[in-house]
């Protein structure tokens, strides 16, 4: 045995050598990214319910969606900036203080959209704001992931790598239940009706915002736990070697760009998959049915989702053990192949006929869709935060692993809610799931092409040249 895999089999330290206790490690990866998730499907939801009333007024409801729907993914194409951005600073400054800046660069562009003023009082200036909002949420986010998930693989012991990863995993179920568990409640206190919603009710005039302007005490709680972290004793050994490069992007680019194409298309799915059920569907379900949509109440709906993601958060721990006992590789081609065959089940789901519409909607139908959709998603999500970083060496994990995660979210998620709009509008539910299964087929091949990665050392040098490196 090797002294690195020694040294990773240890309990986690600190450079001088102190005791990092687990459940400091644990809780820091996962409250960090839960509160990101959070800040993040706060908009996502608004997009939806409250932003195509409110910031993109249109002749008809579908183009005030998709309008709000083209700034949600405006997140998408920050997402890769923050990446190099913060996966710069993170491999060469260290994954701490890395995860402070993108915490506190999401929870900022958070706050202020809860004090935005909407297009009826300030005009154009008021989408251009929210956009420029939402570009600052997908930097911080572009930055947050990696970083949480280099914490747990870095600290993780021999052989359990996957099942410590699944920690900052929880943080999306996580999120997604507080964000869109606080927008029912809001709701349900105000009584407001998605079906006929009301701009003068107190919910469109103010309760929106309580969401977001809620995000600085949680982001404070983040801030606090972070800063009493120390640096994984991986990258502090990397820096000791004298192994980290002046340019990360430049790095990973010469030495390791068939690995940023596998973690591309190895996320791919996962990302169609989860943005299909979390921001689409909701689109999908309260829609109006003379849009081919099925009119299903908000609230109603939403509930439905809250215990669909009770799901994923229960399978997410289950993906790494499995992944840890079995393999990243054969693990996730059995779950993407579930997936690509779970794409052609939609129409029998979700097809106005077989679903019905408004009051008469078979709720238990759509539940059995959104429970097995979520559980799909955790078992494919829990176990990318150990693939990913185990692509890359040490001095540019960061970059790495950052960069394929986010490309991929411009390919599976920016894009998804729109092209199933769209897809629906023009052809028909049953193309969505063609679509997923389209998605799932690429992931399956990038899987084909990659190496397992379970036992993978992360002590490993980078194959940057010696001019490219930077003494500690």
């Amino acid at each position: 045995m090797s002294t690195a895999t020694t040294r990773e089999a240890d309990e986690p330290t600190t450079r001088t050598g102190t005791h990092v206790p687990k459940s400091r490690i644990i809780f820091a990866s996962l409250v960090g990214t839960s509160i990101e998730f959070y800040d993040f499907y706060v908009y996502a939801t608004a997009a939806i319910s409250v932003f195509p009333l409110l910031f993109f007024p249109a002749a008809d409801a579908s183009g005030a969606l998709l309008a709000s729907l083209a700034t949600f993914g405006v997140a998408f194409i920050a997402r890769p900036v923050g990446s190099v951005v913060f996966g710069h600073f993170g491999d060469r400054l260290g994954r701490k203080a890395t995860l402070l800046g993108s915490l506190l660069t999401m929870g900022i562009a958070t706050v202020l959209i809860g004090l935005l003023p909407t297009y009826h009082q300030i005009g154009l200036w008021a989408p251009a704001m929210l956009a420029i909002m939402r570009f600052c949420q997908g930097l911080g986010l572009g930055g947050e992931w990696s970083g949480a998930a280099l914490l747990a693989t870095e600290t993780a012991e021999k052989g359990k790598r996957a099942r410590a990863a699944m920690w900052p995993q929880l943080g999306a179920p996580i999120g997604f239940l507080f964000a869109n568990g606080f927008f029912l409640l809001l709701t349900i206190w105000m009584g407001h009706d998605s079906t006929d919603p009301r701009h003068d009710g107190t919910f469109l005039t103010w309760g929106w915002r309580v969401p977001f302007l809620a995000s600085a005490v949680i982001v404070a709680l983040g801030v606090y736990v972070r800063v009493k972290l120390e640096e994984t004793p991986v990258f502090a050994r990397a820096v000791a070697r004298g192994e980290k490069v002046k340019t990360p992007l430049k790095a990973v680019l010469r030495t390791s760009w068939r690995q940023l194409i596998q973690g591309t298309f190895i996320m791919l799915a996962t990302y169609t998959l989860f943005y299909l059920f979390t921001t689409w569907i909701l689109s999908y379900a309260i829609g109006a049915t003379e849009n081919g949509m099925l009119g299903i109440g908000y609230r109603q709906f939403l509930v439905l989702q809250l215990i669909a993601i009770l799901f994923f958060a229960a399978m997410t721990p289950v993906s790494g053990a499995l992944a840890d006992r079995f393999g990243r590789k054969p693990f996730l081609i059995v779950v993407t192949a579930l997936i690509l065959l779970f794409g052609f089940t939609f129409n029998a789901f979700l097809a106005p006929e077989t679903m019905g519409t408004g009051a008469e909607a078979n709720l238990g139908l759509m539940l059995v869709f959104l429970v097995v959709g979520m559980t799909l998603m955790g078992l494919t999500f829990g176990v990318q935060s150990a693939i990913l970083p185990e692509l890359f060496p040490t001095n540019v994990r960061y970059t790495g692993s950052a960069i394929a995660y986010n490309f991929s979210s411009i390919l599976g998620a920016a894009v998804a809610p729109f092209i199933a709009a769209w897809l629906v509008q023009s052809y028909g539910v049953a193309w969505v799931g063609v679509y997923l299964a389209s998605m799932a087929l690429l992931t399956l091949l990038a899987l084909f092409a990659t190496k397992e990665t379970r036992d993978r050392d992360l002590d490993t040098l980078s194959d940057a040249p010696e001019a490219e490196r930077v003494t500690a």
